[in-house]
């Protein structure tokens, strides 16, 4: 008696009832109808409408300090170095989120706030980056949110600030980096340098470790791309970016991948590498942390000082039974960059749960 033909397995079968199943359901949340608050195309365009009824720069002077605001840029300004510029920023009060687009000028010797309105400024944002050179600020990036985190626009625009007429100018530069935000940039010389970040479409979020440089000479975008074998820093957003010397320093950030075997599943990772970046040759080196260094952490301060780099806070989120479980980090870390050593000064911690998170 022959053998009876072997039935298909019913594995792949299954599969593709899991796969079609995440698709419908993919297509229903697309199709649902956007309620006239989170239409962030309409919100868009009422801004731009209303921005296009200025006509000349207004400076009210010594104003009530800015609103409470996350994720928004503070520069120096390198024309009088007791000044700060502040742009943007969100806030969200536990049911709705704003998006600020507004421009203040802060006088530390005065403590005094100037707000500036100008005509053609940027749409509001957060989560975008910005730094000074000479008589300007550059913003490159950020996104905007609608009110109930219904949708999000992520941009890729370049802005130009004069801090001489607090005029803005968009840029419209071939070969700038793609929407994004999450991201860093600093300033090495007469060089912007722009690596990382995400992009969140709703079907799904894209994070990026690609590497692009603006010449301030030349008015140029170039994007640096990795040698064959050469080492190179993962994917990832918040984390931070400081320069010393010849040398730009990288540490920690947050990223997410899918969960193999379930689909629509993602699971965040958290990291805590450091990397320096020769931006005369563009090669990157992981370094060997000594010390006591800073565990895994995103969104954290890190700015230097002499000849070392202070790294203060930062989050990290671990998903347990349906919540995330959210860890907030009170720290202060010095690193000694000329030795690549790490260094605790004070620790406290505090840890609380909340339903959702968003890593800038």
């Amino acid at each position: 008696m022959g053998k009876k033909a072997k039935k298909p397995g019913r594995g792949k079968e299954k599969t593709e009832r899991k796969t079609a199943k995440a698709e419908e359901k993919r297509a229903r949340r697309d199709s649902k109808k956007v309620s006239e608050e989170d239409d962030i195309d309409a919100i868009l365009k009422s801004i731009q409408k209303e921005e296009a009824k200025k006509k000349e720069v207004h400076v009210e002077e010594n104003v009530p300090a800015p609103s409470p605001r996350s994720n928004c840029s503070l520069t120096i300004n390198p024309l009088k170095d007791t000044e700060l510029i502040l742009y943007g920023g969100e806030f969200y009060n536990g049911k709705k989120t704003c998006v600020y687009g507004d421009l203040y000028r802060y006088d530390v010797e005065k403590k005094e706030w100037n707000l500036i309105s100008s005509p053609n400024s940027p749409p509001p944002r957060s989560a975008h980056q910005a730094v000074a050179w000479k008589n300007h600020v550059y913003i490159f990036g950020g996104e905007f949110t609608s009110p109930n985190q219904e949708r999000f626009h992520h941009y890729r625009d370049f802005w130009m600030l004069d801090l001489k007429t607090n005029q803005w100018e968009q840029l419209q530069i071939k070969g700038y980096p793609s929407a994004r935000s999450g991201h860093r940039m600093v300033l090495y010389k007469h060089k912007i340098i722009v690596f990382g970040g995400f992009y969140d479409t709703l079907r799904e979020v894209r994070y990026f470790n690609d590497l692009h440089v603006f010449d301030l000479d030349h008015f140029k975008w170039e994007e640096i791309k990795p040698r064959p074998g050469a080492l190179w820093p993962s994917a990832r957003s918040g984390f931070q970016l400081c320069v010393f010397q010849d040398q730009i320093f990288l540490y920690g950030g947050y990223f997410k991948e899918a969960i193999p075997d379930k689909i629509g599943s993602e699971k965040g990772i958290v990291h805590s590498d450091m990397w320096s970046l020769d931006p005369r040759t563009w090669e990157w080196n992981k370094i060997k942390k000594s010390g006591m260094p800073p565990g895994p952490r995103a969104g954290f301060s890190m700015c230097v000082h002499k000849k070392r780099a202070v790294l203060f806070g930062g989050v990290v989120d671990m998903e347990a039974e349906g919540l995330f479980l959210l860890t907030r980090n009170f720290l202060l870390f010095c690193c000694f960059l000329r030795d690549y050593c790490v260094k605790s000064a004070h620790t406290h911690t505090h840890t609380h749960t909340t339903h959702t998170y968003i890593y800038k």
